[in-house]
């Protein structure tokens, strides 16, 4: 499969029967190489409420057809938009047709800001771990450090794992250089950082000082195969 890596936290999958999405905040951001109205996907995975998360879910997913697969508020929300959606919880975990997905929990909050100004509640954040074609993927979500990051390191085979690092709304980089260790990835992407004044980092000085696994920095649009 192929990996990509398209800015703030946006990560695209694509298999060889599906093309996966996570995060895809692409409209208004200013990182992300992607077009909203033209990107494929058949399933969109979402960690959290956060607009700078769901970004253009709603659209993409019309236009595709795409299912949703999101915390069980989210899930919700997203459904009363018309869109087909998964509501899954922290813990829980789900066989696909396009893989195994399992969420994690994430200290972090969870809302959706509506274009007139109303704040939808979209309940708890989390972290998605995606196995497909044996690989194991582990998008962190936004999060602060949290213990257990080291038992989901040891009970899970992790091939890949996008860490944020941007600090003030997620772990700093010296926080995630603790959880790359924890989760023993062995290869750890830096992610959530430089989209904003307030987050910006040296992705290049975290990745050499990754530990644990191999760290990587992927420029927008960069893709790996695992």
């Amino acid at each position: 499969m192929k990996v990509s890596y398209h800015g703030h936290s946006v990560v695209k999958i694509v298999t060889e029967k599906h093309t996966i999405l996570m995060d895809p905040f692409i409209s208004g951001n200013e990182k992300c190489d992607l077009n909203a109205d033209t990107v494929d996907a058949d399933v969109i995975l979402l960690t959290h409420g956060h607009n700078d998360h769901v970004g253009d879910t709603e659209a993409i997913a019309k236009r595709n057809d795409a299912l949703v697969v999101a915390p069980n508020e989210l899930a919700g929300y997203l459904e009363s938009k018309g869109l087909k959606t998964h509501p899954m919880h922290i813990g829980g975990a789900h066989d696909f047709d396009f893989g195994r997905v399992k969420f994690t929990q994430a200290f972090h909050g969870s809302s959706f800001v509506e274009e007139d100004g109303s704040i939808i509640y979209t309940g708890m954040p989390g972290g998605i771990l995606l196995t497909v074609e044996g690989k194991t993927i582990y998008h962190v979500g936004d999060t602060g450090l949290f213990s257990d990051l080291k038992l989901i390191g040891e009970m899970n085979s992790i091939d890949l794992a996008f860490v944020p690092i941007g600090d003030n709304f997620t772990m700093g980089p010296e926080d995630a250089l603790v959880a790359a260790d924890w989760i023993n990835a062995k290869v750890v992407v830096p992610v959530h950082y430089n989209t904003f004044p307030v987050i910006e980092q040296d992705p290049k000085d975290f990745a050499k000082k990754v530990k644990t696994g191999e760290g990587k920095v992927m420029n927008i649009g960069d893709e790996l195969e695992l």
